[in-house]
């Protein structure tokens, strides 16, 4: 790829040793200036591509981050002075001439890895300079080659590229939306896009039969390390296919964005279902980086007379190994009351912990309600030796699961981007997830338009809270990449889950008649999958924090401290489009 242009022959960080003797022309910014004697000084010339070392007279003006040219004679460093931790490091360019293109205020921080100390406000109201640094020059670029990555796969296997609206209806049954009131309409609102899931249906109606596309979607929600009102994902969705067809299409996307990336192909992705990764790991995110597996234990305590474990429902147990985290064996009483008060605010009555000690022995405030047999029981149950940390939750099966996955989690689980890429495809999720308090109707686990495993048809209305469907997410590392389904195609199917949900034929067709409409023209069987650029890319470039891959993001406040969005608009406009705002409620 070639990178001239009139004011430059190459880049700054593409000379080597093979380009000695050559005059070449550079410009850049200056990242660096350091005074050498003799009528001379040392100037780091930088741009995207890496840094220059430039041999320059003393009397040159040229400060940080001034943008000049640079034309001279590529040269081998002096011996003792090559630079081995610089792609240019053998090589300086001497007999210079700089010419300046624009002089630069002096910056509010450096531009270099010190950077990483600065307040973030601070970073994301000078963006534009945070950007010329190294860190996000690197992830940026990164994040375009996933994309490519991403649209090459894509394309390979036959799907068409669409752009779908920006301004759609409102559909409030998932998350909190962003609202654009219509000058045309007052009184009327477009919504901006949570996904594009109702357009990607809709094109599978038409027979356009594989879509794609790297979608812009927003949601109104609290933003987190992992979370932006604005995202990117890609967006899928196929025609006449079963869920492991859309597995195999999106694990080809997922697997040739990682290699652009890391340069290695992660191994196969595996695959979980919903319950064995509750059962195992306590949570539908499970991160299989590390072991601490869950253990039931409720047939080891199917007799007790222990009153706390004889009347629950679920008893299940955690091994902290002591081998592999020596913390466990001497863990004092001050951090097990903690863990017990972390297990009560994750919902749970109480905690149990036990120390093995020699033969077997548990050291613990309950041991001693617990018989030999019980205590022979649960330390082979567990697979436990000297110096192991048993802790137990007994309660309901989800309580049990949830409380001590949790507890997993915050014991021994490294930072994301840690350790190997460990992907999980978790499928055959629950149609329905409880009961809504309000209503007495089951609740939707993914959206109402997943498909029920046909296996569970017969239970949908006798035993609806055991209906799987057939609906998958993809993990990474502990980390929910996205999810997907099947989807419902029949409309018959679709006015059951709607009875079963409380949706009577006249509010569906008020709140989704658009939609369901053309499904009476003969839809074919579809499904599809979107999963969060933002995310995997911050994996793969290391990243802790999805703010660090994108070029402007918000605060996790929801503003942007460069433009100062969001702010007021002129009384003007707001009488243009019939709104007022009502004023601030008093603190």
């Amino acid at each position: 790829m070639s990178t001239s242009t009139t004011l430059r022959t190459h880049t700054c960080g593409e000379l080597t040793a093979a380009n000695i003797g050559s005059t070449v022309r550079l410009a850049g910014w200056v990242a660096r200036r350091r005074e050498h004697g003799e009528k001379l000084a040392f100037l780091d010339l930088r741009d995207y591509s890496g840094v220059m070392q430039c041999v320059i007279d003393d009397g040159t003006d040229a400060r940080s981050e001034w943008v000049v040219q640079i034309e001279g004679t590529v040269t081998a460093r002096p011996a003792g002075t090559v630079n081995a931790n610089l792609p240019t490091g053998e090589v300086e360019l001497t007999n210079c001439t700089l010419t300046v293109l624009n002089a630069a205020e002096p910056p509010p921080f450096p531009i270099d890895q010190r950077a990483d100390e600065v307040d973030e406000n601070i970073r994301l109201k000078y963006r534009y300079l945070d950007i010329r640094r190294e860190r996000m020059q690197r992830n940026l670029r990164l994040r375009a080659g996933v994309n490519a990555a991403i649209r090459s796969a894509m394309d390979e296997q036959g799907f068409v590229e669409v752009e779908t609206p920006l301004l759609m209806p409102s559909t409030p049954e998932g998350a909190r939306e962003f609202l654009v009131p219509s000058r045309k309409e007052p009184g009327s609102f477009y919504a901006l896009p949570q996904s594009p899931q109702l357009w990607k249906q809709l094109l599978m109606v038409a027979g356009l039969d594989r879509y794609y596309q790297i979608a812009r979607c927003l949601r109104d929600e609290d933003l987190r390390a992992d979370r932006q009102y604005e995202f990117t994902q890609l967006d899928a969705e196929m025609s006449f296919v079963a869920k492991d067809d859309v597995l195999e299409a999106i694990s080809r996307a997922v697997v040739a964005a990682a290699k652009s990336a890391t340069g290695d192909a992660p191994p196969p992705i595996e695959r979980i279902t919903w319950h064995d990764a509750m059962n195992r790991f306590g949570t539908d995110k499970p991160d299989l980086r590390f072991g601490l597996e869950l253990v039931e234990l409720t047939t080891v305590f199917s007799g007790t007379g222990f009153k706390a474990f004889a009347t629950a429902a679920s008893i299940k147990g955690l091994r902290v190994d002591a081998a592999s985290y020596p913390e466990a064996a001497a863990m004092g009483r001050n951090k097990l009351d903690q863990l017990t008060d972390r297990a009560k605010q994750l919902g749970a009555k109480g905690l149990v912990w036990m120390k093995v000690g020699d033969a077997g022995a548990l050291d613990s405030p309950v041991a001693k309600f617990l018989s030999d047999t019980e205590k022979s029981a649960l330390v082979a149950a567990l697979g436990a030796t000297t110096g192991d940390l048993l802790l137990l939750v007994a309660d309901e099966w989800s309580t049990t699961c949830t409380v001590l996955g949790q507890l997993r989690n915050d014991i021994a689980r490294p930072p994301v981007h840690e350790g190997p890429y460990r992907y999980v495809w978790v499928v055959d999720f629950p149609l329905f997830v409880g009961v809504n308090p309000t209503t007495k109707k089951p609740q939707p686990g993914h959206h109402p338009f997943c498909h029920p495993h046909p296996e569970d048809l017969a239970k949908l209305e006798t035993d609806p809270l055991n209906v799987r469907a057939l609906a998958y997410d993809l993990v990474l590392n502990g980390w929910e990449l996205g999810s997907g389904s099947i989807r419902i195609h029949e409309p018959e199917l679709q006015r059951r889950v709607f009875q079963l949900l409380g949706i009577d034929d006249e509010t569906a067709d008020r709140k989704f008649g658009f939609f369901l409409q053309p499904f009476k023209y003969g839809a074919p069987p579809h499904g599809g999958f979107a999963f969060g650029v933002d995310r995997l890319v911050a994996i793969l470039a290391g990243e802790e924090n999805i703010r660090e891959v994108i070029a402007f993001p918000k605060t996790q406040s929801g503003l942007d401290p460069m433009t100062n969005a969001p702010g007021p608009v002129e009384a003007t406009q707001l009488g243009e489009l019939g709104l007022r705002t009502l004023p601030k409620p008093a603190n």
